[in-house]
């Protein structure tokens, strides 16, 4: 298992831009696949962007297609999640994710095996 941790949520107006990173613990970051996830209350976790082991392979869900950019920089065991043009719609606990495989399709909460605390982003009007 990995240990992560995410940090740089924040309260944002519509249209500006947020970097959330995501920390890992460990020698094995490499080894993983990672991803973002974001929920808001009384829905479920519902998949933002995956990025392969080195970087060079991406997903994104369509809402935030050409809008968000997922990178990581595994001397750092760090992945991050750059947000342009937020939506309000793009409040949401966001929840960096950990896993072994890299998947073709928007991976599933049940295709996670390491989560984060989540970080709060809020986008105002």
């Amino acid at each position: 298992q990995v240990q992560l941790v995410e940090s740089g949520g924040g309260l944002v107006q519509a249209g500006g831009s947020l970097r959330l990173s995501c920390a890992a613990s460990g020698r094995t970051f490499s080894s993983y696949t990672m991803g973002w996830f974001r929920q808001t209350p009384g829905k479920e976790r519902e998949f933002v962007a995956h990025i392969g082991w080195t970087g060079s392979s991406t997903l994104y869900s369509d809402s935030v297609k050409g809008r968000f950019t997922i990178s990581r920089d595994n001397a750092k065991n760090t992945v991050y999640l750059q947000m342009k043009s937020l939506k309000l719609e793009d409040t949401a606990v966001y929840y960096c994710a950990a896993a072994r495989n890299w998947y073709v399709r928007p991976p599933s909460v049940t295709d996670i095996g390491s989560w984060g605390q989540g970080t709060q982003v809020t986008v105002s009007s």
